[in-house]
């Protein structure tokens, strides 16, 4: 995006044109020890079978591995990953302070039939050194997963894209999200207003008010992220690309009366893909 060798430009300009700190610009990461990886990684299995537990449970968890942390580093460790326990609920993406505020529309609705309600979600995905955030978007009757995207930070771009391409391929009555920075955004809440589209958020630290995406998180980690144990992005963009297609189009839901989602999503389609 930012030329060091503009022949007109300045670094300095370039900064101050795309609204960016010219620190910014020259600022590369310290990577992780070899230790906080291997902790990131234990606390992100752990997180994933026990959601509702919080530092200091995870404090106690790592110690009887056989490692000396405390709340400090636990707490950076999390942080670093995007996670923060909210009662039950793990949340990925940062709570945001919109000035308009939308009600949890789902509580005691009957979903009956497809693109009735989606919803999306964000979660941490380790690669050997390092991590990226993955981020989903479902219909609640069939499961299917409409579009995915992957990103190395939490900035809204890569939420959009997503959301564009799903969009491109059907509407929802309903959009269901949690309050993160992300989805409380005015481009983000922009696009679902533009449609037409219901906005619905989830009350503050309920787990269960996006739970299918909970659900589909517990699939995807125990069923690709920790089998594989990807080394870099562009693996784990490819081997998530195929899990995903597995999961639409061949895997059996006991709750969808062991159907694909794509079978109940597009039943009319399936000879046709398959």
């Amino acid at each position: 995006m930012i030329e060091p060798h503009h022949p007109h430009l300045s670094i300095a300009r370039q900064c101050e044109l795309l609204g960016l700190a010219r620190s910014s610009y020259y600022y590369e990461p310290v990577p992780e020890s070899e230790e906080d990886l291997l902790l990131m990684r234990l606390l992100d299995e752990q997180y994933t079978r026990t959601p509702f537990y919080g530092k200091r449970k995870m404090v106690v968890f790592l110690q009887e591995q056989g490692y000396t942390v405390d709340r400090k580093r636990v707490r950076r460790l999390m942080q670093r990953m995007g996670l923060e326990t909210i009662y039950p609920k793990p949340r990925v993406s940062l709570p945001g302070e919109p000035s308009v505020r939308y009600p949890y529309l789902l509580r005691g609705m009957s979903i009956d039939r497809i693109d009735q309600v989606w919803s999306c979600d964000i979660t941490y995905i380790r690669l050997a050194r390092g991590s990226v955030f993955l981020m989903a978007i479902i219909d609640w009757f069939s499961r299917f997963v409409l579009a995915w995207e992957l990103s190395t930070t939490l900035e809204t771009s890569f939420c959009l894209e997503a959301l564009d391409r799903a969009l491109q391929a059907a509407r929802p009555e309903i959009f269901n999200t949690d309050q993160g920075a992300q989805f409380t955004s005015k481009d983000f809440t922009g696009r679902l207003l533009q449609a037409a589209i219901r906005i619905s958020w989830d009350g503050r630290g309920r787990a269960l008010d996006n739970i299918f995406v909970e659900r589909l998180w517990r699939s995807v980690k125990y069923e690709e992220v920790y089998l594989k144990d990807h080394q870099t992005v562009s693996e784990a963009r490819k081997g998530l690309a195929d899990y995903f297609h597995f999961y639409n189009y061949k895997r059996y839901h006991q709750s969808l009366d062991y159907k694909t989602p794509f079978a109940v999503y597009r039943p009319d389609c399936l000879p046709s893909i398959l």
